[in-house]
C-alpha cells in the first residue's frame, strides 16, 4: 500500500511538473530560492517580513518549512505542500492571515531545535517542555513582527501552543 501511495505521489508530481514546466517554467520550484516561494502574491508579506527578520539572508524557506530527516520525506513533503498550495491558490481558498497547519508546526518546531540545539541560548535556557512551540516566545525571529500574514496587525492568539 505504501509503495502504491509513493508511486501515485511521484506520478502526479512528475505530470504536474512536466505540465507546469512547459506552461510556466516550474523548474525553479525544485530548488530552494526563497524568491521562488514568493512567486504567489499571497506570500509577499511572508517573504518581505522574512527578508528583514533576523533569519533573513541566513536561512531559506526550506530550512524551516521542510523536514530534513531524509531525502525521501523532504521531497514527498515538498511535493505535497507545493501541490496543496497550488490547489488552494488556484481555487481562491488562501486566507488573508496564513497560519501553519499542525503538520507544518511540527516540521518547523523540529527544525528550530535541529538548528539551535547546540546554540548558546538553548544551552543556557535548557530544553523547553514539549507543549510550547519555539515561536510562542520567539515570534518575530523568522517572519518579523507581522509573521506570515497579509493582515496589517496580528496578535499571538492565532498561534496556539502545541
Amino acid at each position: 500500500m505504501q509503495k502504491l501511495l509513493v508511486g501515485i505521489v511521484v506520478g502526479v508530481t512528475v505530470i504536474a511538473l512536466g505540465t507546469f514546466t512547459h506552461v510556466s517554467g516550474a523548474l525553479p520550484m525544485l530548488g530552494s530560492d526563497p524568491a521562488t516561494c514568493a512567486n504567489c502574491h499571497v506570500m509577499d508579506a511572508a517573504y518581505e517580513n522574512w527578508f528583514h527578520a533576523p533569519h533573513g539572508g541566513k536561512t531559506k524557506c526550506v530550512d524551516c518549512h521542510l523536514p530534513h530527516d531524509n531525502i525521501v520525506t523532504y521531497w514527498m513533503t515538498k511535493s505535497y505542500l507545493g501541490m496543496r498550495d497550488l490547489y488552494l491558490f488556484s481555487t481562491g481558498q488562501i486566507p488573508d492571515a496564513i497560519r501553519a497547519k499542525p503538520m507544518t508546526q511540527e516540521i518547523v518546531q523540529h527544525n528550530c531545535v535541529r538548528c539551535h540545539e547546540s546554540g548558546i541560548d538553548v544551552v543556557v535556557m535548557g530544553p523547553m517542555d514539549n507543549d510550547r512551540l519555539c515561536w510562542a516566545c520567539h515570534r518575530n525571529v523568522a517572519h518579523g513582527l507581522l509573521g506570515a500574514s497579509l493582515a496589517p496587525l496580528q496578535d499571538a492568539t492565532g498561534y496556539p501552543s502545541k
